[in-house]
């Protein structure tokens, strides 16, 4: 394959600006302001996320996943226990979340330990999913495991169909929801001449927040 030069793609960000008098002294109140002003803008999923996670031999992978909830406690996302991030989560439960949302040239990095959350939270979150969803679960059984083939997915989706219609399907004991406590929030807001605004929360001992500016 030919070598794609792409060194001269680049945009100037110059929406806003982040000063450090403005932010909200608590992270979970700034995060939920600009979750609130980036979902008043047509970019579809503002809930999409990059999960971050490393299992005990260190090696970092990634991959988009959707957020389903955050309060004070922290930041919920759902998935299968048996998957490559459950794995590396069971190893090594601390995890990254990144959100970037272009439409106001923005993205908030946040890290922390991750915990299961209630089976019975998990239990009511997967009868509120739609059906189709449900019975998705019940076929990808071994998450990240090679498959057969698409075939051989939509069958096990049709016969799990026949086999559940008109009755509740049951939530597998390998499928539930994950809690990201935070210790760290970087909200990162894009400037002109790359100049970009950074601001970083870390969290103490005593459970308050030093807030400071990083260099961009």
């Amino acid at each position: 394959m030919e070598k794609k030069n792409i060194a001269s793609l680049r945009k100037d960000y110059r929406q806003h600006r982040l000063d450090d008098s403005a932010v909200d002294e608590n992270p979970f109140a700034q995060f939920a302001l600009w979750f609130d002003e980036v979902a008043s803008t047509p970019i579809g999923e503002v809930n999409a996320m990059n999960l971050s996670t490393a299992g005990r031999d260190g090696k970092v992978s990634s991959r988009m996943m959707l957020l389903k909830s955050f309060d004070q406690e922290g930041f919920v996302f759902f998935t299968n226990y048996r998957s490559e991030k459950g794995k590396d989560l069971e190893e090594n439960p601390y995890a990254s979340i990144n959100f970037f949302w272009f439409t106001k040239e923005r993205q908030v990095r946040i890290s922390g330990p991750v915990q299961k959350i209630p089976e019975q939270d998990s239990e009511a979150y997967f009868h509120s999913r739609p059906r189709g969803s449900q019975l998705a679960a019940l076929v990808s059984e071994w998450q990240s495991a090679p498959a057969g083939g698409r075939d051989e997915l939509e069958e096990k989706y049709r016969e799990l169909e026949k086999k559940y219609e008109g009755k509740t399907i049951p939530r597998p004991k390998y499928w539930g929801g994950y809690l990201l406590v935070p210790e760290l929030f970087e909200f990162w807001q894009g400037r002109p001449n790359r100049l970009h605004d950074r601001i970083q929360y870390c969290k103490r001992e005593s459970g308050k927040w030093d807030i400071s500016r990083l260099y961009p």
